[in-house]
């Protein structure tokens, strides 16, 4: 073999899931929300071997889509095998603009699987004199090494690269001859690939059959000398024994040149590298690229920081100082500012410092006493400007800052600007934290927080003990960049059209959700105690019937035990599904379909849904109360999701269950204030659907809400011509589901896995129901078409969502970008409306200074705490707010309640 001759040879998808599974727990995602874990392993892997391994011929083999001649074979080939990931899939065509970009070949050839395209080009690299690496994780790779053919695992999680040659495949599958692993895969199967195998054959069991008799072939000529259900079972199978060899065996005469000039390793194409590492946000990566290459960083020019970039920032320290800031600030059409705290719970925060600017790289800061009522007495000094409504207050993520100070005193008042939220309306689907958009958008790096108080952990400091100037660098330089931002945002708002929506939905929303986060919700521990308490009595109850049921106590919990029980012990199904780790996958959606199948599988779900319930929110909730005000105050998120809605966390309201009986009983702890209120929840009735036959404009969509005919039971009649008298209770269910299912892109196979029928009969459901409703069939097509013309969608109030895979070639990912066109402008218009009517009953409630509050919001309700009193006042306001936020043709409906706690206002 020639030293200077060293071929690679990448299995690409084995090394691509490898790399998104590695990192599935902790996702890597782009700014705007892509996830490019499968990307970022990949190009390690691929970069690491470049560099220490230092190939002279290197390619990279893809699976084609066609069928291969193994399917012609065994239908069922790989039949088991789960969907390819989204995620995947969306990696894929940047994963091969890498390998281009490295100018290394792709190779894929249809009616064959790359383990063939390596093999074939392997063995004819050996003749050729190469040593060829067979890079992949893939044991069966293992049948074709020689001295100088090998398999190169790649390093992991510390771990380094293992080479495997014919000593080590035979070591690890105890054989003689590596070609021997393909008779060990005829008998023991590969439940990832569907290769049947013969029952009851496993590893072991394989590695000792072949030990002793050599191969799949002669086991067979000599099944007399096995005994009992073993000699059974291979003589009942001996067919799929060797069907299994022959779909294990690699094909090695593939019809592929091996040419090597064109799998010379050349130069990378340096600039196309730099646009993919700045597409996907490989800062790091590229440096480290860019540098072995000897090459300056091309990313960008080297960022800006505070120490390269000429700027004055004031320490403002005295009671004169102080003075002649206000008056400047008071002189002012509109100022920055942000405050500093000891937490980043509001509520539950004290002031640190305050930081202002009002012209870029110049800022001020104000330093605040640890003794509550001096900082008060001082902030007070600044309550005429920050009430002043006719100053502009610009800041990043006001909403904190205006919470804040309120516990000092301060309304804050005036037009807002939010570059958070300014940054939401421009890219949705981004992250707007301030680093990262000074760091995107001005070329400028930030100091971070660390960098003044340490890491997370038991050691980090409290910006209350850093020294004042270092503090008054890091505050100011907030204030100056967040002003930097505005400039910058300003005009893309008015050239998007989004400023309307800007100035008229989320920043008057802003005081809103900050006056609903400081008034909190009160809860009544006592009945979460006794809820918690009746809980553990159910699960100690079920825990017990599953252990009967199985015979056997194990960890209900743990997926891999509870596997081994469910189809090991108890064999409830002969063809449980398996996960990439090869366990038993016992997922919520897997134990469902199984239902039927064995009474334990409803009681593991029970045990699952009560455990849950109990830990994540009766056991949570009282630690979550306030101790300065003895309530609970969720944070709303008003730029998380990039349709509009709102999102709440600390805790997340949104997720408390209300589909089932248990889970509503949370409700019961959210009570009124005292005796004197009472909870009235107001909620859409069906907001979605009415804003799709807004939207859509069908005729009998619309005439059905005009007419108040309850709208699955009209649905039913369409879809199944029959009268609505007729309609059962199962037509209502089913035409429900597709209400709701067919601007999410329900498939006929998605309808039928939910309803439990027959594919061709959900089929028939759908074509029915565009044939009775074409006005929502137009619709859909319509929106799609506008997407890909324009690359976004808006809702009725101009909100866009952009979505940069709707002309991608890939149909996979452009499907997910299909049902996000026609879903993101229903789900965004019902967002809309909610933000609109909680703006208008909020300034209501303000204008009558009423004692009532709104103190809560979910999905499409909204919960207040009324003084009763004032109930039958309130009711008609919210009720007309509610249903005129947006101008509509279709009617709008509300549900308004009340009771003593949240579940009776429901």
């Amino acid at each position: 073999m020639n030293p200077e001759k060293k071929l690679f040879l990448l299995d690409a998808m084995a090394l691509i899931y490898r790399a998104y599974f590695a990192l599935s727990r902790n996702p890597i995602m782009t700014s705007y929300g892509l996830n490019t874990s499968a990307v970022v392993g990949f190009a390690n892997t691929l970069y690491d071997v470049l560099k220490n391994e230092k190939p002279t011929h290197i390619g990279v083999a893809f699976d084609s889509h066609a069928p291969t001649v193994r399917h012609e074979n065994f239908a069922a080939y790989k039949a088991n095998r789960d969907e390819m990931p989204e995620d995947i899939a969306t990696s894929i065509p940047y994963i091969k603009r890498l390998i281009e970009a490295f100018n290394i070949p792709v190779i894929a050839l249809d009616g064959f699987e790359a383990d063939d395209i390596i093999g074939t080009l392997a063995k004819q690299a050996e003749k050729n004199g190469f040593f060829t690496y067979m890079m992949t994780p893939d044991k069966d790779f293992g049948q074709l090494v020689s001295e100088n053919i090998k398999i190169y695992k790649p390093a992991r999680m510390g771990n380094k690269a293992e080479l495997l040659g014919p000593r080590e495949v035979c070591e690890k599958f105890s054989i003689k001859r590596p070609e021997q692993l393909i008779d060990i895969l005829g008998l023991w199967g590969d439940a990832s690939d569907n290769i049947p195998g013969v029952p009851g054959v496993g590893e072991k069991r394989a590695k000792e059959l072949i030990g002793q008799f050599d191969s799949v072939e002669n086991l067979l000529l000599n099944t007399d000398k096995l005994k009992g259900k073993m000699r059974e079972n291979v003589e009942n199978f001996a067919q799929q024994a060797i069907l299994s060899k022959q779909l294990a065996t690699i094909i090695l005469d593939v019809p592929i040149e091996f040419d090597e000039s064109t799998l010379i390793l050349g130069e990378p194409d340096k600039e196309a590298l730099n646009e993919l590492f700045r597409e996907l946000e490989f800062r790091n990566f590229a440096r480290r690229v860019f540098a072995d290459l000897k090459e300056k960083d091309n990313i960008s020019k080297e960022k800006a920081t505070i120490h390269s970039t000429k700027h004055q920032y004031y320490l403002v320290n005295t009671s004169e100082q102080r003075g002649d800031l206000i008056k400047l600030l008071a002189d002012q059409k509109s100022f920055c500012f942000d405050t500093e705290t000891t937490g980043i719970d509001a509520n539950n925060s004290e002031l640190v410092g305050m930081s202002f600017s009002i012209k870029p790289h110049e800022a001020y800061y104000i330093p605040l006493p640890g003794n509550y009522n001096e900082a008060l007495k001082i902030v007070g000094e600044f309550k005429p400007v920050f009430e002043n409504p006719d100053i502009e207050k610009i800041g990043q993520n006001l909403k904190f800052d205006i919470s804040v100070l309120k516990w000092y005193e301060v309304e804050v008042k005036g037009p807002g600007f939010d570059t958070m939220l300014a940054h939401y309306l421009l890219q949705p689907d981004m992250r707007h934290n301030m680093d990262l958009l000074a760091e995107t958008y001005l070329n400028y790096k930030p100091v971070p927080i660390e960098a003044l108080i340490g890491k997370k952990g038991k050691n980090q400091l409290s910006i209350s003990s850093v020294e004042i100037n270092i503090v008054k660098d890091y505050a100011a330089e907030d204030a100056d960049i967040t002003l930097q931002l505005k400039n910058v945002f300003e005009p893309e708002l008015k050239k998007t059209g989004t400023r309307k929506l800007f100035d008229e939905i989320e920043m008057p929303l802003v005081p809103v959700l900050a006056g609903m986060e400081a008034e909190g919700v009160n809860v009544d521990k006592d009945v979460l105690h006794d809820y918690s308490g009746q809980l553990e009595k159910e699960i100690r109850e079920i825990k017990i019937d599953i252990y009967n049921q199985a015979g056997i106590e194990f960890n209900i919990s743990s997926p891999k035990q509870l596997g081994e029980v469910l189809f090991d012990r108890m064999k409830i199904t002969s063809k449980p599904k398996l996960t990439k780790t090869k366990q038993y996958a016992t997922g919520e959606d897997v134990l469902i379909k199984m239902i039927n199948k064995h009474e334990i599988v409803q009681n593991i779900l029970d045990y699952r849904s009560l455990t849950k319930l109990k830990s994540t929110y009766v056991d949570v909730l009282p630690k979550l109360v306030n101790p300065r005000t003895g309530r609970i105050h969720t944070s709303y998120n008003q730029a998380v999701a990039a349709t509009g809605r709102l999102s709440s966390n600390k805790p997340n309201l949104q997720n408390i269950p209300i589909r089932t009986e248990r889970g509503r009983e949370i409700r019961k702890a959210f009570v009124p204030r005292n005796s004197q209120y009472i909870l009235l929840a107001a909620d859409y009735s069906q907001i979605e659907l009415r804003i799709i036959a807004e939207m859509s404009g069908d005729s009998g969509m619309m005439e059905a809400f005009k007419t108040g005919v309850d709208i699955h039971s009209a649905t039913a009649a369409k879809v199944y011509n029959v009268n609505i008298d007729e309609v059962t209770k199962d037509m209502r269910r089913n035409a429900k589901t597709v209400n709701y299912g067919i601007v999410y892109g329900i498939s006929p196979f998605g309808l039928s896995e939910r309803l439990n029928i027959p594919r061709n009969e959900a089929k028939e459901i759908i074509d029915q129901y565009f044939i009775k409703y074409p006005g929502i069939k137009d619709y859909m097509a319509q929106t799609k078409a506008f997407a890909r013309e324009h690359g976004y969608v808006e809702t009725i109030k101009k909100r866009r969502r952009y979505l940069r895979d709707i002309n991608s070639a890939n149909a996979v990912v452009r499907g997910f970008a299909e049902r996000n066109a026609i879903n993101a402008p229903i789900q965004g218009s019902a967002a809309d409306l909610i933000k609109i009517a909680m703006i208008d009953i909020f300034q209501d409630f303000n204008k009558m200074d009423l004692h009532s509050k709104m103190i809560l919001q979910v999905h499409d309700e909204l919960v207040f705490d009324v003084y009763k009193e004032e109930l039958d006042i309130i009711k008609p306001v919210i009720e007309e707010r509610m249903k005129h936020a947006i101008k509509m043709s279709v009617p709008i409906e509300i549900d308004i309640n009340t009771g003593e706690n949240w579940l009776d206002a429901h």
